[in-house]
């Protein structure tokens, strides 16, 4: 991660960019590691045989170890990630000629929908595994050629780059004195992108014909929707390895845009955030930036979600600010909401499922959830979080122990006094209220033993 410092010194002209990119360090779990990523070179001709590059053993090696490590659900065809050697052996010499020739067709991608966090679905297209495969190969070519003329400012799904980068460049804004935020909100934005547009921007650097052909076929693959098969006139499938480098080229013509108009942003995918120092000067930009984006990208803004305000009033990657000088970076309100949901889920008593288990999956999201968040001033959060964490364990034991001389016994064995044990056991009152009951039988030593993980120890090793 880079210092503040470092973060105040970066580029602020596209050239800039160009040169910083092409110093930077390149590798991360969706793309090539520096010994595959080369400096993108400046000239189209120079990219004619990037389908023998694509079929070349080292770079499908690494392509087969990505996919497996990322794993993932089967697609249409119901082919897992653990059977894909045995079916590469089977069919990949069918799949290499059809690659050669032109005459491969990607299958149609699984569509299914999960809950956004605040309300509503998103649509995600599951590849099948041979079709993740390829596009991961193909990614891990395209990479080195596009990356090295993205914006500085581009975060998203990039080597070498982070969300926590994107929320410190935001943080240097705000502390520089453009206290206001234009957030622009993409509705919808990978089922809408237009293919011919997007094509048009790929081939300014890529002249292989054959990896053109490929690429429009994964945007032409179709879904399948309960069963049935629908074409895809526009979008490209949000789930496969390529569609997060797509986004990028596509979107860095706003990035340009952005550039040329001196403004100061952070884009992070389709999440796109201007700073500027006065609410006036951010209703302009609003309105020119919207005219640029429906008019010359085809995508549509949605104007509901879209907004100039503080940006201590607006949530950035689960992340928001204090409205102070410093810009103190805090969790964002959706984000605590969400983070309770999860654990209301893992925490459910009418789940039958043992305590041993439930705690192994609540360290394992508690840990992952940290590991992002932990960047924000969290330390009361973290200790409140984990109170609340340990009551909704004792209910859930409570509730294990369904008979009153179950509980008794349980209770004694605790070291609670006999009658306060008989008292409690014989309560009506419902598993929530004698969760606060138990506290002092059930306290935070009990569920260390128990291999309960903390949110506010692991926090402050952290920092």
């Amino acid at each position: 991660m880079r210092s503040h410092k470092e973060q105040r010194q970066q580029p602020t002209s596209y050239e800039g960019s160009r040169q910083r990119a092409a110093v930077k360090p390149q590798g991360y779990a969706g793309a090539p590691s520096s010994s595959s990523a080369q400096v993108a070179p400046s000239s189209r001709e120079d990219h004619n045989d990037l389908l023998e590059k694509m079929l070349e053993g080292n770079n499908l090696r690494l392509a087969y170890k990505r996919v497996v490590q990322n794993g993932g659900a089967p697609g249409v065809d119901r082919v897992t990630v653990a059977e894909l050697q045995a079916y590469l052996k089977t069919n990949w010499e069918t799949v290499k000629t059809e690659l050669q020739t032109g005459t491969y067709r990607p299958a149609p991608v699984k569509r299914v929908e999960i809950p956004k966090p605040g309300g509503g679905v998103r649509q995600l297209g599951i590849p099948t595994v041979m079709d993740r495969f390829l596009q991961q190969a193909l990614l891990q070519i395209l990479t080195p050629i596009f990356d090295g003329y993205f914006s500085w400012y581009s975060y998203g799904f990039r080597p070498g780059k982070r969300a926590h980068d994107a929320v410190f460049q935001a943080q240097s804004y705000i502390k520089s004195g453009l206290r206001w935020v234009v957030v622009l909100d993409l509705e919808k934005f990978f089922d809408r992108v237009n293919h011919d547009i997007l094509m048009a921007r790929v081939a300014r650097k890529v002249s292989d014909k054959h990896v053109l052909k490929l690429i429009r076929a994964y945007l032409n693959a179709g879904v399948m929707v309960n069963g049935m098969e629908q074409e895809t006139a526009e979008g490209t499938p949000q789930g496969g390895p390529l569609s997060p480098l797509l986004a990028n080229i596509l979107l860095d013509d706003l990035d340009k845009e952005l550039t040329q108009r001196g403004l100061r942003f952070v884009r992070y995918a389709d999440d796109c955030n201007i700073f500027v120092a006065s609410k006036r000067a951010g209703d302009r930009v609003m309105a020119s930036v919207i005219r640029f984006v429906e008019g010359k990208l085809k995508l549509k803004v949605n104007r509901e979600k879209s907004a100039v305000d503080r940006p201590w009033n607006r949530k950035f990657l689960g992340f928001s600010f204090l409205p102070r000088k410093q810009a103190t970076i805090r969790l964002a309100p959706k984000t605590i909401s969400s983070f309770k949901e999860k654990v209301r889920a893992l925490t459910k008593r009418t789940k039958s499922i043992s305590m041993e288990q439930r705690i192994e999956r609540l360290n394992c999201f508690l840990m992952g959830w940290l590991g992002y968040f932990r960047i924000a001033s969290a330390k009361t959060h973290c200790g409140n979080l984990d109170q609340w964490i340990r009551r909704r364990l004792r209910m859930c034991l409570w509730k294990q122990w369904k008979r009153v001389r179950t509980r008794i016994r349980e209770l004694r064995a605790l070291g609670v006094p006999e009658w306060v044990a008989l008292k409690m056991a014989n309560s009506r009152r419902g598993a929530w209220e004698m969760s606060r009951n138990t506290n002092n039988a059930l306290d935070t030593s009990y569920w260390e033993a128990e291999g309960l993980k903390s949110l506010l120890t692991r926090y402050l090793e952290l920092c």
